[in-house]
């Protein structure tokens, strides 16, 4: 697995295979397809560790609970290994069912959290009418994975800050 980790982060999904786990590992490639009888399987092992479920938080109020994850997310997209390899399962999740899959429980666990505070605060009356967590949601990853993925910006506290209080402002 250590081998696989390392690859994905050098490489992404389309530059890891079974023959260079074996080479990384010291491992036979017929002992990695004893334990894994394919490269995706292989991948989906190694993803489903990537560990990006979190905990919900209960700080009282909708920003105060979107900051905290908000916050953790910046962190995790600036510091996880996860973060370096999700673009490749994102993109390979396009030609491969079983990856899609994958990625859809990655993604869920992502943002599972996310959802729980932003569907409590809407019990509580804190979202107005016909306001969806789901785009309140989208409005605080959305720029957390803009900034990370695509203008490379940093992910700071300002930043993280403001996105957080336009979702909340809406």
């Amino acid at each position: 697995m250590a081998a696989t980790y390392e690859l994905l982060q050098e490489t992404g999904l389309g530059g890891l295979t079974v023959d260079a786990v074996s080479e990384r590992s010291g491992v036979a490639k017929t002992t990695i397809y004893r334990h894994w009888p394919t490269r995706s399987a292989l991948l989906i092992d190694a993803c489903s560790k990537l560990g990006t479920r979190r905990e919900v938080p209960d700080t009282g109020n909708l920003a105060g609970d979107l900051s905290v994850l908000a916050a953790d997310l910046a962190h995790r997209l600036r510091t996880a290994r996860w973060a370096s390899v999700l673009p490749s399962i994102v993109d390979a999740a396009e030609r491969d069912a079983e990856l899609a899959r994958m990625h859809a429980r990655l993604h869920a666990e992502l943002i599972s959290a996310f959802r729980a505070v932003v569907e409590r605060a809407h019990k509580r009356g804190e979202l107005p009418r016909g306001r969806l967590p789901t785009d309140v949601v989208a409005a605080v990853l959305g720029p957390l994975f803009y900034r990370r993925w695509f203008s490379r910006e940093p992910l700071d506290d300002r930043f993280v800050k403001a996105v957080v209080d336009s979702a909340v402002k809406g």
